[in-house]
């Protein structure tokens, strides 16, 4: 999975390489690009080398002008927190310099989110814990991940 992601983002600078060489995009452009696929790659080699899993999450680097790409409602930079999770759809995994500095996001897979989502909804009755009628075997079932199902 690392090899392809790294070989995806081999293609992906040519891409960018051959634009330029044609004069379809400007130098900032050219600049900027080459340096989010830098970063890209130094994140995914990172989190392949701390996890010793084959496993990458889908990864988005954006500079700091461009946080309000990805998030609705986007924070401070110096406020991000490695490991927080923005608005339930990405997880913060730190900032990487690579001729700027981009920060780089994990987008969470679907199963994760509803999760999230679940556990945002759960949090109010749990804080209640003995003004709810809610038996304790109706809130574990309820904080329970719901399974993949798949069909032959």
């Amino acid at each position: 999975m690392v090899r392809a992601y790294l070989g995806y983002l081999r293609n992906e600078q040519e891409v960018v390489d051959d634009r330029a060489s044609r004069h379809e995009v400007s130098r900032t452009y050219y600049k900027r690009n080459s340096n989010r696929i830098r970063a890209l790659r130094q994140m995914a080699t990172r989190i392949a080398s701390e996890s010793q899993n084959d496993y990458l999450p889908e990864l988005e680097a954006v500079a700091g002008d461009e946080l309000g790409l990805i998030l609705e409602r986007p924070p401070r930079s110096e406020s991000l927190r490695i490991g927080e999770v923005l608005e339930t759809t990405f997880k913060y995994l730190g900032l990487v310099r690579a001729g700027e500095a981009f920060y780089v996001f994990a987008r969470l897979d679907p199963y994760e989110q509803s999760e999230l989502a679940e556990q945002s909804q759960i949090a109010p009755i749990t804080s209640r814990d003995t003004a709810t009628s809610a038996s304790d075997s109706e809130r574990t079932r309820r904080l329970t991940r719901a399974r993949r199902v798949t069909t032959p």
